[in-house]
Parts: C-alpha cells; sequence; structure tokens
C-alpha cells in the first residue's frame, strides 16, 4: 500500500462500495419508511452474492499482490523464512485485506444457511465491525512510523474509520436506523476518497507542499518538510483538505438523498397519507351515522310511545 497505486486502487473499491451501500440505503428507506432495517450487504436479482463475490476477489488480489507479486522476489520471507522487517508493512497492509475476506466468506456462509434469520444479520453485522478494528488497530499501530505530514494524513484516515467501525457496531442495536445505515455508508466511501487523495498527495511530485520534498529511504518513500514552518504549513492544508472534502461528502449524502427520495418516495409517502386519512375518514362517517340511527330510533320510540298513551 506504501505508493501511488497501493492507496489510489483500494480507494477506489472504497468508494464503490460506499455508493453501492448509499445508494441501496437510501432507496429501500424511501419505499419502506416503517419497515426499514439497515444491511452490510445488498444482493443483486440475478447474481445474489455479487458484492461479497467482489469483495473477496479483490480481498484476494490485494493479499497476492502484498505478499508474492510486490515484493522484489515475489515471496514475503527471508532466507531463513522469518519475516523481514522491510516487509513488515506488506503483512500488515495483507492482514487487514484479510479480514475484509474473512468477512464477506462469513457473510457469504451465513446468508446461505438461513437468509432471514435476525441472527445472521447481527453476526453479519459482527464480522463488518471485527473487519473495521482490524483495519483501525493495524493503521494505528502501524510498523511504518507515520510520521509528519504522511502521518497527518494517516490520523485522520483512522478517525474516518472509527466512524465506520463505531456506526457499524451501532447498526447491530439499532438495525432499524436510517442515519446509522446512512453515516455508515458514507464514512464507507470517504475512506476510499481519503485513501486516493493520500496517494495522490504523497506521491506526486508536483503536488507535495511549498517547503517539502519526496525522500527514498529505500524501504519507503516518506515526504519531508525542510524547515518546522513548512511542516506546520503542509499540516494544515492536509486538515483544510479533509475539511473542505467533508463539506462535499456532507452536501453529496444530502443531495443524494433529494434525489432518490422524490424517484422513489414520493408516491409512497403520499399513498400511505391518503390511505391513512381515508380511513379516518371512513371511520368518522360510520361513527356519524351510528349516532344518527341511534337518535332516529330514540325520536321514533318516542313518537310510539306518546302515541300509545293517546290512545
Amino acid at each position: 500500500m506504501g505508493s501511488f497505486l497501493g492507496h489510489v486502487l483500494p480507494g477506489f473499491a472504497f468508494v464503490a462500495l460506499g455508493l453501492w451501500h448509499l445508494f441501496n440505503n437510501i432507496k429501500l428507506f424511501c419505499l419502506h419508511p416503517n419497515t426499514f432495517s439497515s444491511s452490510t450487504w445488498f444482493p443483486i436479482s440475478k447474481l445474489r452474492h455479487l458484492e461479497l463475490y467482489l469483495i473477496m476477489l479483490s480481498s484476494t488480489a490485494s493479499i497476492s499482490m502484498e505478499l508474492f507479486i510486490g515484493p522484489r522476489r515475489h515471496h514475503p520471507f527471508d532466507v531463513d523464512g522469518t519475516i523481514p522487517s522491510n516487509h513488515l508493512h506488506n503483512f500488515e497492509h495483507s492482514s487487514i485485506s484479510m479480514s475484509f475476506l474473512v468477512y464477506a466468506v462469513l457473510a457469504l456462509v451465513l446468508d446461505r444457511a438461513r437468509p432471514r434469520a435476525a441472527a445472521s444479520e447481527g453476526l453479519t453485522m459482527l464480522a463488518a465491525a471485527a473487519a473495521f478494528s482490524q483495519q483501525l488497530l493495524l493503521f494505528h499501530f502501524h510498523s511504518t512510523d507515520h510520521m509528519g505530514v504522511e502521518g497527518q494524513y494517516h490520523v485522520i484516515l483512522q478517525v474516518v474509520i472509527f466512524v465506520s467501525l463505531l456506526t457499524t457496531i451501532m447498526g447491530i442495536f439499532l438495525p432499524k436506523s436510517f442515519l446509522v445505515s446512512l453515516v455508515r455508508s458514507s464514512s464507507i466511501a470517504f475512506q476510499g476518497v481519503w485513501l486516493i487523495v493520500i496517494g495522490c498527495m504523497l506521491y506526486t511530485p508536483s503536488l507535495i507542499p511549498k517547503g517539502c520534498y519526496i525522500h527514498d529511504e529505500g524501504r519507503h518513500i516518506i515526504v519531508k518538510c525542510s524547515t518546522e514552518e513548512a511542516l506546520h504549513r503542509a499540516k494544515s492544508l492536509v486538515n483544510l483538505e479533509f475539511s473542505w472534502l467533508f463539506v462535499t461528502n456532507t452536501l453529496f449524502v444530502v443531495t443524494l438523498y433529494l434525489i432518490l427520495d422524490r424517484v422513489y418516495g414520493e408516491n409512497v409517502e403520499y399513498s400511505s397519507l391518503t390511505t391513512n386519512n381515508q380511513t379516518y375518514q371512513d371511520d368518522e362517517e360510520q361513527h356519524f351515522e351510528s349516532k344518527s340511527t341511534q337518535k332516529t330510533s330514540f325520536v321514533q320510540m318516542g313518537k310510539l310511545v306518546g302515541h300509545g298513551q293517546k290512545m
């Protein structure tokens, strides 16, 4: 992952997954607002488990790239069978991919075993939370010392991962919360956006902040700054990038919700309100007719009694 493609390719995968979840969660809520229930994956009509298969494929490709394709000798171990220091980050990155691979396999097995069971949904959500937990743990205790500008990017990345983890855990206890699923989906997409930004900003010489430069340490490429002032400026620029992207992400999510609500939810909501109002009106009419009938019967009885007394 310590390269341009190593950040950009996983970034596009997270963006695609997050947008897919975002679209399906909003669509599902618009169509069924009263029975909405969150999910960590969404079936496709012709190939139900396509999403899970794609996660397995991309995770396997990432593991292969980190352990067998990326290393110069095409294997991650040293001649004596130990893990060399310059390959520790490869094992860490592949372990993250392994956790998502395990999640996808467990989700597939649980769905085939009991596709509509509430316990299966909860266990699938728990497997997703475990994957995000391992991702957060390995990025936080990374063998590569993320210092300076690179460290600022990765600290913010950990915050975004934590939001994905937190909302996934909340989804176990609040499966019917649309807002929880909405934030989880958008945070997954934002993970991908931020990974793409890291890949572009740290490995493109023309995008390096003023006063900083790319330094090749042999086993790792880092961005160094010539002065403390340049480093402070570079970190501030990272914070500004995150702020601007966060605002853009918020606007995008709300706009997407409004568009999909207009497409899928308008007729459903209005028909439901019409039905409820009609039912209320029918009940009122029946109640009024019942009172009128009772009043008429009492008047008729009074007339009959009065007529009998006269006779």
